[in-house]
Formats: structure tokens, C-alpha cells, sequence
């Protein structure tokens, strides 16, 4: 019964149900390992590039007619040599550039502002680091069929459909004009499918945008299960963060024994030890070179206060009984620190009576 019990608790401990410690989250969020939906970025990007088109259709439209112009009637005619057609190539390179250039940006601005939005300020190189462990097929296999594999199936239907009935929709709203764009001229044709282009773009970027809300605060979930921690975890943090208590206590008592060590090899040059006699004793010593009042030397309460009895008969230092004053003194004057002045006459009193009994004795 006490194996059984024992095994259940062991599985209790390992269990993860524990919200992550503030440590866990940070050294997570440097591996990389942060809440977010790539639904997000992607509806950033198709908003920033459309809205980009929208801006600067028209200029790119004349840039892209320049450059069909430029090549079949400037380029054609030039002269076939190994260095005009790398010059050629050079010319025609840097103008798509130019062309491209402001959609590629936009889409790099859209992406970066996404993943700022959702995890804030964060350069991290772990996750781009190879694993070997994703190279398992037997993991491989697991990811295939699992629930996350299952959830993100049905996101990707759910786009599928809802992406496409807008689309769609849209299509089907501008239907009479696409009917009769045979109709039409050049430009106007352009003109009509960039707008329409874009209409169509702007429109699945806002429905991606409104579908990355739900997958956001699904991430944000799936990424608080992965990252809970065992109770045994939360302690074996704390240990690591905090010391182990044990050896904290270890080092105390330590402590503790070297600070009684060195208040006992200061209770022989003591001039007076007051008691209460059997509790408390008061180590007290007083030189006018170093102040105008007496210091207590050292102090303790029974085992200790013996100790420090013992040590000043071994050095032949007075013990003289005052339960009062030993009682206030242990209470209110620390080792090292001078007396109250509350107590000067009756520590005065007690010192003047040590000094003739000396001078008797000497």
C-alpha cells in the first residue's frame, strides 16, 4: 500500500500543472520559443503589399510600360557583344528592382510590425539552429497525427472556405465588368484588374486578419500547456535560483558557530560578565582609549550564557548576579554595540565595585 502510495504521489509530481515561473517563460522566450500565430504575419503582409499597390499602381504601371518600351525598341536594336548584353542584363535588373523594390519592403515592414505586435522586441538564433532530434521519423510521424496536426488541418480548411467565398463574392459583384473587358483597351483592362486585384487582396488580408485573432489566442494557449511545469520542476528551480535549504540552513549554522567562536575568544578581556545567573550573561568591557562608554563584548541565554560563564572563570573575569540589568542588557544591546544609556549608572556601579575587588585582589 505504501509503494502503491508512493508511485501515485511521484506521478502527481511529475504531472505538469503548474503555470510557468517568470525564469521558465524568459529562458523560453530565448530559445525563440515565444506565443505566436503565423496567420498574424501573414495577414500583416497581404495588408501592407496591397495597400502598397493601392499607393503606387498607377507609378508602376508606368515604370513596367517604360521598361517593355525601352527593351523592345532600344535593347533589340543594340549590338549582340558578351559585355552589352551583361550591360543590358545589368540595366534591366536594377529597373526591376526599382519596381519591386517598394512591394518587397512593405511586405518586410508588414512582417517585421507583426511579430512585433505579438511578442515584442526579440532576436533570437535558436530556433533556426539544426536539430537532429526533427529528423526522427518516429517524431515526424507523431506530429503528422496529433491534435496539433488536426487543428491546424482545420485552419487551413477554414481559410480555404472563407477566404474564398470573399473572393468570390467580389468576383461575383464585379462579374458585368469582367464580362466585357474584351471590350475595353489596354489600359483601361490594367487598370480595371489592379483594382480589382486589390479589392480582392485588401479584402482576404482583413478576413486572414479577423480568422489570426482566433489562432493568436489559440497559440497563446497551446504555448501555456507546453511550457507548465511540474511541482517538482517549480522546486527544482527554486533550488537552483534560491540554494538548496538544506545547505542554506548548513551554512547559517555555520555561521552561527564562527560568530559564537569569535564572541568567546573576546569574553577573556572582558572586565565584568553580569547574570541573571542562570539564563542570561553579559560580557561587558569598558575602555576610555577607544570610548566614554562600555561595550557589550559578547551575550547569550542558557547554553550559550554557560559557556560564556565557563570561559570567564577560566580567565579568572568577575560574573557578578543582576537579574534586571542582565535581562534589559541581552534585550536591548547588541554585541559590539556600546550600553544604553539608560543602564550607565548601574553598569558604572557594577564596573566600580569589579575595579576595587581587583585592587583588593592586586
Amino acid at each position: 500500500m505504501t509503494s502503491v502510495l508512493k508511485l501515485d504521489l511521484q506521478y502527481f509530481a511529475g504531472e505538469k500543472t503548474e503555470k510557468a515561473t517568470p525564469k521558465k517563460r524568459q529562458d523560453t522566450r530565448k530559445k525563440g520559443q515565444v506565443a505566436k500565430s503565423s496567420d498574424v504575419n501573414t495577414a500583416f503582409v497581404l495588408i501592407a503589399v496591397f495597400l502598397c499597390l493601392l499607393a503606387i499602381g498607377p507609378w508602376m504601371k508606368t515604370q513596367v510600360t517604360t521598361l517593355f518600351v525601352q527593351t523592345f525598341h532600344v535593347y533589340i536594336l543594340e549590338e549582340v557583344t558578351v559585355d552589352k548584353v551583361h550591360l543590358i542584363f545589368i540595366e534591366i535588373l536594377m529597373q526591376v528592382i526599382w519596381i519591386v523594390g517598394p512591394v518587397m519592403l512593405a511586405a518586410a515592414i508588414g512582417a517585421l510590425f507583426s511579430n512585433f505586435v505579438q511578442v515584442g522586441p526579440l532576436f533570437s538564433t535558436e530556433a533556426i539552429h539544426m536539430k537532429l532530434n526533427k529528423l526522427d521519423p518516429i517524431q515526424g510521424f507523431k506530429r503528422i497525427y496529433s491534435v496539433r496536426a488536426i487543428v491546424e488541418f482545420v485552419k487551413s480548411m477554414l481559410k480555404i472556405v472563407f477566404i474564398g467565398i470573399i473572393t468570390f463574392s467580389i468576383l461575383w459583384i464585379s462579374l458585368e465588368d469582367v464580362l466585357i473587358l474584351s471590350q475595353k483597351n489596354i489600359h483601361e483592362a490594367l487598370a480595371f484588374l489592379g483594382s480589382l486585384t486589390i479589392k480582392m487582396g485588401l479584402f482576404a488580408g482583413g478576413a486572414l486578419l479577423f480568422l489570426s485573432v482566433f489562432d493568436y489566442f489559440y497559440q497563446k494557449y497551446d504555448y501555456e500547456k507546453n511550457i507548465r511545469m511540474s511541482k517538482h520542476d517549480v522546486k527544482d528551480e527554486y533550488k537552483k535560483s534560491e540554494g538548496d535549504p538544506l545547505i542554506k540552513s548548513k551554512i547559517k549554522q555555520k555561521q552561527r558557530e564562527m560568530s559564537m567562536q569569535r564572541m568567546m575568544q573576546d569574553v577573556p578581556n572582558a572586565d565584568v560578565v553580569i547574570t541573571n545567573p542562570t539564563h542570561y550573561a553579559i560580557a561587558i568591557k569598558y575602555d576610555e582609549k577607544k570610548g566614554d562608554a562600555p561595550i557589550v563584548l559578547a551575550k547569550g541565554v542558557d547554553f550559550v550564557a554557560l559557556k560564556i560563564k565557563e570561559k570567564a572563570a577560566e580567565h579568572k573575569v568577575i560574573t557578578v548576579e543582576n537579574k534586571p540589568l542582565a535581562r534589559a542588557l541581552y534585550s536591548q544591546a547588541e554585541i559590539g554595540d556600546v550600553i544604553p544609556e539608560d543602564f550607565f549608572q548601574a553598569v558604572a556601579e557594577i564596573l566600580a565595585y569589579v575595579y576595587r575587588l581587583q585592587n583588593q585582589v592586586k
